[in-house]
């Protein structure tokens, strides 16, 4: 991938082939009429969500008079009550941050600091990647295939981990595979490999709001199975692809005692705290959610789904059906000479942004040019636009 970033003279904006990550192409799709590109939340509010945001002035004033303490601990139990992680609401050691990013770079310095080199999930968003070599941490890749047999994990991962560290994703962004569509022996598996071999593992689980309630996967207390397993491991949690919050999002980074206090102090040295507002604020999304089940978050993701399938099918773009219904959508393009980059640069023009699939296999891009991932946080209306825009720009290859 090209690092030259020199700008067309009529636009002034950065030139595709000169953008070296997703992060990039997300920006560049802000511009865009149909954003499908990142994976943040713009769908509109539920009923009961925009009676939060009518009782902003009150929570900012409450946050004002508060404890800074209070408003992280209600914010973390309400988070692990909703995903059912009770080891974890009694733990009380979890660290939070404004973003799942500062949390990996957090995790990056910890690797840096201890010399360990990484096994990373591929394909996955390129984040993560980047963020632990611009931290300095060597890379090496085990692709998702190594996970799809709980009865092949635990050899699979002993032939292809050769590092310290072993570094998932749960589910995967952007394939929507999940460990947990094979209950507890999956995780149990890879926990196991990472135990008997001395392996730290690291999980993001940024989208695991949505195995919440799904009938495809088994949800059990995954702290309670990585604190009795006596595994080193470091897990990273984030709000920011599940509420409509315009981004004002929290993360959190919840570690093994054995590691504890290094990545405590390492925490530290970044940031103080997160604000007691957003945390306020996130904490009512959160019991709302709660509630209704995350019936809100859900249903968009579903009624996406399901407009995916009705207006696409038996076009060039074969919907990869996930384990989970994640807040993305991963498509397969059925052509013979037609590369996915090359669509994804016909269909910017058109203003219609998704992102092109070579990012996500970081160790080897071309074996992404066959794939796009599409976004699907967004509101039904708008979205059904796009779709009907994107099909008819599909028939030019049929």
């Amino acid at each position: 991938m090209s690092r030259d970033t020199t700008r067309t003279k009529s636009t002034g904006r950065l030139e595709e082939d000169s953008l070296i990550d997703l992060t990039q192409h997300e920006i560049q799709a802000l511009r865009t009429r149909f954003n499908l590109a990142d994976a943040h939340t713009h769908q509109r509010q539920s009923a009961s969500q925009d009676r939060i945001v009518l009782s902003l002035p009150d929570l900012w004033h409450e946050a004002e008079e508060g404890l800074q303490v209070t408003y992280e601990e209600r914010f973390v139990d309400a988070f692990f009550r909703l995903h059912k992680q009770p080891t974890a609401r009694s733990m009380k050691k979890t660290m939070l941050s404004y973003a799942a990013s500062i949390s990996t770079m957090v995790v990056g310095m910890f690797l840096k600091q201890q010399r360990m080199a990484v096994t990373l999930l591929e394909p996955c968003f390129d984040n993560l990647h980047d963020v632990l070599i611009n931290m300095g941490v060597p890379l090496y890749p085990v692709n998702e295939s190594a996970l799809y047999d709980p009865d092949r994990i635990y050899a699979e991962l002993k032939r292809q981990v050769r590092t310290e560290v072993l570094f998932l994703v749960e589910p995967n962004n952007p394939t929507g595979f999940s460990l947990l569509k094979f209950g507890r022996k999956g995780l149990e598996e890879v926990v196991r490999f990472c135990k008997d071999h001395n392996k730290l593992l690291v999980i993001d689980f940024c989208f695991a709001s949505f195995t919440l309630f799904d009938p495809a996967v088994e949800r059990f207390d995954v702290y309670e199975l990585l604190e009795s397993s006596g595994v080193s491991y470091m897990a990273i949690e984030d709000t920011g692809k599940t509420w409509p919050v315009q981004d004002a999002k929290a993360a959190m980074l919840t570690v093994s005692d054995d590691i504890h206090s290094s990545v405590y102090d390492l925490h530290t040295s970044v940031l103080l705290n997160v604000s007691p507002f957003v945390l306020n604020m996130l904490t009512q999304y959160i019991e709302d959610s709660i509630e209704d089940e995350l019936f809100s978050v859900r249903e968009v993701l579903r009624v996406n789904h399901e407009l995916i399938r009705r207006t696409l099918e038996g076009s060039i773009l074969e919907y990869q059906k996930p384990d989970v219904n994640v807040s993305v959508a991963w498509f397969k393009v059925n052509h013979p000479e037609l590369s996915a980059s090359d669509l994804h640069r016909d269909l910017t023009e058109q203003g219609l942004y998704l992102l092109p699939g070579r990012y996500f296999f970081w160790s080897q891009p071309s074996r992404g040019e066959s794939y796009l991932r599409m976004a699907l946080a967004r509101d039904p209306q708008m979205f059904s636009e796009a779709l009907e825009q994107l099909s008819t720009s599909l028939k030019r290859y049929a």
